[in-house]
Order: structure tokens, then sequence, then C-alpha cells
């Protein structure tokens, strides 16, 4: 399943391949660099792959960058307790830092699921993590008042209410998978992603891989099991926003979450915050204009490193 990214060298630096647990959870995770570590979170349908042109540079830029695949994302193992809120994700990020020896430099940067992870994250313990990236789910609210307030928002997310639904099991499993084929190409429109679905796929081939995926949506909006040991980091979580520097990016073709969602977390941002809208880049901007995109991370997280 994995590539040997052991034997890969990009600009001097090995992308190789670890295992460690942390919180309860077996992770597989990409490592490449030394240094403080930046942490990168990927979503859903998507693997630790999909970091694959930024790891290196974070090497580059004197960072230890560590990707793993997500809880319930083969290799990674399924949470034993069922638990996949936003708060278990966000504690999965603390624990990592924990045991893999980070200290008070490093970074967190997340896309799509990984995203709300990061934010989550940082707001737990702040003094962890230096500064924040978060790409496709933007952060302070915007989310939540696209679906009170954006009926276009609300068509665009239909997938997260069929997922609540046990037919949905069988449905983005049939057919080798061809719901994450149509998800994709919906996202991003135009972009030849047969590569990373092959990731994606694989991670979640197994049916309980699949329903674990699915179990981050069915504990956000659904009837999905809740750790209640985690019920004041989640309600933090949503109620408070990240304190660090924090970037957050967006696909101006973006399929998943519209641009005008994004537009409307520029009107949210605080002052230490930034909002860039890639373009020529849908929802997967971090292999579409991987250049862009990196330069993008590099630059905000070394201006913010001291």
């Amino acid at each position: 399943m994995l590539p040997n990214y052991g034997l890969i060298m990009a600009d001097k630096h090995i992308i190789s391949t670890h295992a460690v647990r942390a919180n309860d959870i077996d992770f597989t995770y990409f490592e490449c660099g030394s240094g403080p570590l930046a942490l990168c979170l990927h979503g859903f349908p998507d693997s630790a792959h999909t970091w694959r042109h930024v790891l290196p540079e974070l090497a580059n830029a004197g960072y230890r960058a560590v990707a793993p695949f997500m809880r319930g994302y083969a290799p990674t193992s399924v949470a034993a307790n069922g638990a996949y809120q936003t708060a278990a994700l966000s504690t999965d990020a603390n624990a990592l830092h924990d045991v893999l020896g980070a200290d008070s430099r490093a970074v967190i940067i997340g896309h799509d699921w990984g995203a709300p992870a990061a934010y989550g994250a940082a707001i737990l313990e702040p003094s962890r993590w230096k500064s924040v990236v978060g790409m496709s789910v933007p952060p302070w609210g915007a989310m939540g008042n696209a679906f009170v307030n954006n009926l276009n928002q609300v068509q665009r997310s239909w997938y997260m209410f069929f997922f609540q639904h046990g037919l949905a099991d069988f449905v983005v499993g049939a057919n080798n998978h061809a719901f994450i084929d149509m998800l994709w190409d919906q996202w991003s429109p135009g972009f030849a992603a047969d590569i990373d679905i092959a990731h994606a796929k694989e991670c979640l081939a197994q049916p309980e891989h699949l329903a674990a995926a699915l179990g981050y949506y069915r504990a956000t909006l659904g009837s999905g099991f809740r750790d209640p040991a985690l019920d004041s980091a989640q309600a933090m979580t949503q109620s408070e926003n990240p304190p660090q520097p924090l970037l957050y990016l967006h696909g101006e073709n973006d399929g998943c979450i519209g641009l005008d969602v994004a537009h409307d977390a520029t009107t949210r941002a605080p002052e230490h915050a930034q909002v860039k809208i890639i373009a020529n880049a849908g929802h997967f901007m971090q292999l579409e204009q991987p250049e862009i995109v990196n330069a993008h991370i590099v630059t905000w997280i070394t201006t913010h490193a001291s």
C-alpha cells in the first residue's frame, strides 16, 4: 500500500514511513526533515499522500514534517471506542505532538477534516503550536453560518446528510468506491487525480475503515458515537478560535465549499489571521497548485516562527 518513499530523495530530504501509538490509536505516518514539528493532517476522502509535495519544502525550511494517516484511515487503526468527533481528532494531534517529542515551536497544518482538527488542537493546547494553517474548511464560524444562511452551501454539502443513512456504507463502497471518484471530480473539476484517488480508496478499502471515515460526519451531524469524556473539549473547539497566527487557504474553484463561504471567513478573520484564495485550484489545492500552496505555507510559518 505505501510507496517506498524512503528511497526517494527530494531536495536532499528523504520521505520515510514510521509508526507510533498516540491517544490509543496506532498511527502510520510519513516524515521528512528535522527540526521543530510541522504536523500535516489530511481530510476526506484523502490520505497522508496528499502532503507529498509540501513535506520536502517544510524540511527545506528547517522543519520535521510529519503527515499521519488520520484515525480510521488504513494503515492507521480504527478507534477502539468508535469516537470520531472533532475533539477526538484534535486530541490525536496534541498526543502526536507529545509522543513525537515536539516543543512550542511546532506548527500545525490541516486540510478538509484536518483543518477543524488543527483549529481544535490549537484551541485546546495553544502552548504546543506556534502557528496554524487551515485549508478548504474555514474557521471563525464561517461554516456554521453557511449551514444556516447559505442554501447554496447546504446543497453542496448534500453528501454530509446522505452519510447519516446506513445505506451510505454500501453506496460509497460500491463499484470500486466510484462515489469517491465522483466527489473528487466535483470538488476539484478538471484535475487528474487518479493517483490520489487510488491512495484514498486503499485507506478505505476495508468496511471498518470506510465506516470510520463516515463516522466523522455521523459524530458531527447525526447520531454517531461521541466520547462523553471529550464533551468539554468539543464545546471549547466549537465556541473559541485559535489564538495563534492563522493562515486560511481556499481554492477559487472549490466545488465542496464555495468561494462565498471563504469570502465570509475573510470578513470574520481577526487581525492575526489572513485568508488567501488560490487561483486555478479546487478543493485539493495542495495537489493542484503545489508550488503556490507550498510557498504560502512556508512563508507563513517561518514569518511567525519567532
